[in-house]
């Protein structure tokens, strides 16, 4: 049975950083492209980068691109999304996602808040 566990989100300034993690149960984590989403406060749920099996392939949604690195470490079947010069825009609750899944296959997510 498949199971994501987010942790790592939290209160942080404009301008701050956080770093997300993901724990992976239940497949075979190298074998899926993952994916990082988020929902804002009454807004419907938005993709923001992902990552190949392999982590030799990154994307990125274009607000967060410079700002946001996703990566991966298959030995510990977790992954992560470091997040830099956060914006107050980017408050949302975040999910890691199993690629293919559409956002589908996600964890219980973990909240970010950027405020001053």
């Amino acid at each position: 049975q498949v199971q994501l566990v987010e942790s790592g989100g939290g209160l942080v300034q404009p301008g701050g950083s956080l770093r997300l993690s993901c724990a992976a149960f239940g497949f075979t984590f190298t074998g899926y492209r993952m994916q990082w989403f988020r929902q804002a406060p009454g807004k419907g749920l938005e993709w923001v980068s992902e990552i190949s099996g392999d982590g030799t392939r990154t994307q990125y949604k274009a607000s967060v691109k410079g700002r946001f690195t996703i990566s991966r470490d298959n030995a510990k079947n977790t992954l992560h999304l470091q997040m830099d010069s956060l914006q107050v825009d980017d408050t949302a609750v975040y999910y890691c996602s199993q690629g293919g899944s559409g956002g589908t296959i996600r964890g219980q997510g973990t909240q970010v808040t950027v405020s001053s």
